[in-house]
């Protein structure tokens, strides 16, 4: 499992990241982070809808009350065009940050 921190810090680009693939609800949100970390990243609604809420009021995403093949109503989520600049910029960010933590792992093991 991450360590909380972490957790917090990879929600915007991951839900970015999630959204430019389509639009999605809450619960499915929470799943696709579960299937594509393996189970190393678990989101609990109470994590998730604040960040959510959040992008929603920068306007990063947009949100739509839609009727689901249930017949029950779902609060879908999509990426705004702001959202998708955002999304650029975010993955800028990680992969220098992924890039330089990896040319240190390379070149420095860790002894313990």
């Amino acid at each position: 499992m991450l360590t909380k921190d972490l957790v917090a810090a990879s929600s915007k680009p991951l839900v970015l990241s999630i959204l430019a693939g389509g639009e999605s609800y809450g619960y499915e949100i929470i799943q696709k982070v579960r299937t594509l970390s393996g189970g190393h990243i678990e989101w609990s609604d109470g994590m998730l809808y604040p960040v959510l809420h959040r992008l929603e009021r920068e306007g990063l995403i947009e949100a739509e009350w839609k009727q689901a093949d249930t017949g029950r109503e779902r609060k879908y989520y999509s990426l705004s065009s702001q959202g998708k600049k955002s999304l650029v910029a975010e993955r800028e960010q990680w992969l220098q940050v992924h890039n330089t933590l990896s040319k240190l792992w390379n070149h420095q093991p860790v002894t313990i």
